[in-house]
């Protein structure tokens, strides 16, 4: 049997859980005075079963679990295991099978030690046997502590004697040996005690036979007062009967004397017959009156008991109505509701499942629309230079022009001032042909100026039709690349909301998104404004949860 694994938890200095490998050859540990190497020794010999908590160096088996610090709080329990290894089978029969066992004993503050071999509940007795087995144990030589070593030296021969046993392997023996030398002094004792009950039975024999013989006296003496019982109830028979003949001889002589008022009384019984006979007529009267009378009482006080029954009848069955309304209408609003909630819920699970299977193909094609639409945005937005910049040389042309219309509008109110005035000197002076020339010359000039302007204005107008056409252009490119990087946000969004639920799916516990409803097309805005915070739980055990508050006293909303 060789010891291959250590495990402490919460044993004394060993707080936190601390795994010691026991390898093949010397082991050693080596630290300044008060690091725990003690400890690690105590916790074999605890986990073989000591029971000593001086053996421990403690005043109560309650001072092995770690008992706090300034920093760090008390635990309630200490666990140390022992892993052996048995791959040589060297183990004692009983767990000579398996390759590996596990001893654990584990200790609750005021509760008591509890024992396992390979995860199976023990006896302490049943620890202290397996490793007695093994030539070893909690009170084993080879496991020399502190103060050990010079006790060894200037040890007695019985202690002597525990050394070469352990070394010969007859420990366990030994101790079974002393299990039987218990248990034969417990049934030597069970004997003693058999043997004082035999003689208290004994003597309770005795006083049974007294109990019987003063029975049978008893059973021969309530013979003897049964007949005389029976001999005194003769004679007051006796005596009764002679009594019941002289009270028969009284009785014949109170016959005739009854006779004789039986005769007088028959005489008043006739006048009382006489008169006795008008009474009834007027009893009867007398009784049917009363009937009567009763009858009446008897029905008003039921016409006044059905009235008022009938009242509350009416007032119950109003309220029935009611409530049967009112749970009408709730449980139409439930069925609704629940009808709401499941095919919410259906298309919720069929768009989440298509999302989930097309998230990846999704993001790629928005990710390709995205950078189509930046290039059409930016070829765009190229395009809106040229025709700003064509804009601003139409509209500084347009304001070369109008101030040109301007000036010609001018010069045409001249000339036709002028012509006003030259019509009235050509009146005048008509047979001039050179001025007639003149005012020919002018008039073709004007008509070309004007032919010019309109000319500029056509140019003016086909310009501005360019620059709106242009900026519309940009307009629908904006419109593009704004939609675009919405749905490639919202689309973001969903799958970092996607990717945090699959990584972290009961982190928080319940989440919150559990309970949202939207109606059906808001999904998607619904996910977009919570967000990530649509995973958090509901209840403060999660890391991250929402916090439940009252119902605000909201006014009642009106009708309609």
């Amino acid at each position: 049997m060789r010891f291959s694994r250590l495990r402490l938890i919460g044993f004394k200095s060993f707080v936190d859980p601390t795994e010691l490998h026991i390898e093949g050859g010397l082991t050693g540990v080596v630290g300044p005075n008060g690091c725990g190497k003690s400890n690690l020794l105590e916790a074999i010999r605890w986990v073989m079963g000591e029971n000593s908590a001086k053996s421990m160096r403690g005043s109560g088996m309650d001072d092995v679990i770690f008992a706090g610090t300034d920093r760090r709080p008390a635990r309630n329990m200490a666990e140390v295991t022992l892993v052996i290894d048995n791959f040589e089978r060297t183990a004692p029969a009983d767990y000579n099978d398996l390759d590996m066992i596990e001893v654990t004993r584990r200790i609750e503050r005021e509760s008591g030690s509890s024992y396992r071999i390979n995860g199976k509940d023990v006896r302490q007795k049943d620890v202290q046997l397996l490793f007695a087995d093994a030539a070893t144990g909690a009170h084993s030589p080879a496991l020399v502590s502190q103060g050990r070593i010079g006790s060894l030296i200037n040890a007695k021969p019985q202690d002597r004697r525990k050394i070469l046993e352990e070394a010969a392997g007859i420990s366990g023996l030994h101790t079974r040996r002393k299990d039987a030398e218990n248990r034969l002094r417990g049934a030597e004792s069970n004997l003693v005690r058999v043997q004082d009950v035999v003689l208290a039975m004994e003597g309770q024999i005795s006083g049974l036979k007294r109990q019987a013989s003063q029975a049978v006296r008893y059973r021969s003496v309530s013979g003897d007062i049964r007949q005389a019982e029976a001999s005194l109830l003769f004679i007051k028979w006796k005596m009764a009967s002679e009594e019941v003949i002289a009270l028969e001889a009284g009785l014949r002589e109170a016959e005739l004397q009854a006779a004789a008022v039986t005769g007088r009384v028959a005489e008043i019984s006739t006048n009382q017959a006489i008169t006795a006979a008008a009474l009834p007529p007027l009893r009867s009267a007398d009784a049917a009156a009363a009937a009567k009378m009763q009858r009446f009482s008897i029905e008003k006080e039921n016409l006044e008991s059905e009235t008022e029954r009938r009242k509350q009848t009416a007032i119950s069955l109003r309220a029935s109505l009611e409530q049967i309304s009112s749970d009408r209408e709730r449980e139409q609003e439930i069925a609704e509701d629940a009808k709401t909630v499941v095919e919410r819920l259906t298309t919720e699970k069929a768009r989440l499942d298509a999302a989930k299977e097309a998230e990846k193909d999704a993001e790629i094609a928005a990710r390709e629309a995205l950078d189509t639409a930046a290039k059409a945005a930016n070829e765009a937005e190229a395009g809106f230079d040229q025709l700003s910049e064509h804009a601003a040389q139409s509209r500084a042309r347009r304001s070369s022009l109008e101030s040109d219309k301007l000036a010609i509008a001018r010069r045409s109110d001249q000339l036709k001032s002028e012509q006003v005035r030259l019509d009235a000197e050509l009146k005048t002076i008509s047979a001039e042909d050179i001025v007639l020339k003149g005012l020919k010359q002018a008039e073709d000039a004007v008509h070309a100026a004007e032919v010019k302007l309109t000319t500029a204005g056509d140019v003016f107008v086909t310009r501005e039709a360019a620059t709106a056409d242009a900026r519309a252009a940009r307009n629908v490119a904006d419109a593009a690349r704004s939609e675009l990087q919405g749905q490639l946000k919202a689309l973001s969004g969903e799958v970092s909301s996607l990717e945090a639920l699959l990584a972290v799916e009961d982190s928080d516990g319940s989440p919150v998104a559990n309970e949202l409803k939207a109606k059906s097309g808001y999904e998607v805005a619904a996910g977009a404004a919570f967000g990530e915070e649509a995973e958090a739980g509901q209840g403060d055990d999660a890391a991250r949860y929402w916090q439940k508050l009252e119902a605000l006293d909201a006014p009642a909303w009106p009708a309609g």
